[in-house]
């Protein structure tokens, strides 16, 4: 379980004052463009990812998901029987997509819940001066929504019982 920055500084702010930086994860695998499907499918089975960064020489260049792995696989009128051993030799390249949504760590996060609503996006690379720094994704953004209720539900009580004592 990850620990947000509030947590380790004894803080607690409403989700309106909270940004990527704070629960976006840092430590990113990312792809290739020449991985194959084959690597991209273990990678997406041994992790429990939605979106890898394609990265060509340290920068960003696309994004492949677990959508564009399984759009590889799709029948379609030009390949009605698709030849699944062929197509786990494709590139990851041919697949990804490079219309880049991404944010910036200094994003507030109502944004980025904003954006994922109206994109359908689970999540978004966050980039900086032209680099990757990380990812933040939907179980992201709910984790700071649970904390942010935490938080509103802990101050109110300690009003409450402010108020009742005197």
């Amino acid at each position: 379980m990850r620990i947000s920055a509030e947590e380790k500084e004894g803080t607690t702010r409403s989700f309106y004052e909270r940004k990527v930086a704070d629960y976006m994860t840092t430590e990113v695998l990312s792809l290739s463009p020449d991985a194959t499907l084959r690597e991209a499918g273990s990678l997406f089975a041994h992790h429990d990812f939605n979106l890898m960064p394609v990265l060509e020489e340290g920068s960003l260049i696309g994004v492949f998901s677990k959508f564009d792995f399984m759009r590889a696989f799709a029948f379609t009128n030009e390949h009605p029987l698709p030849d699944y051993l062929s197509l786990m030799k494709t590139p990851v390249r041919m697949l990804m997509r490079d219309e880049l949504l991404t944010v910036t760590p200094d994003m507030p996060l109502t944004r980025v819940l904003q954006k994922m609503v109206d994109t359908k996006t689970r999540s978004f690379p966050v980039v900086s001066e032209g680099r990757l720094v990380g990812v933040i994704s939907r179980e992201d953004i709910m984790r700071a929504l649970a904390d942010s209720t935490a938080a509103t539900t802990e101050f109110f009580c300690r009003e409450v019982q402010s108020r009742l004592s005197v």
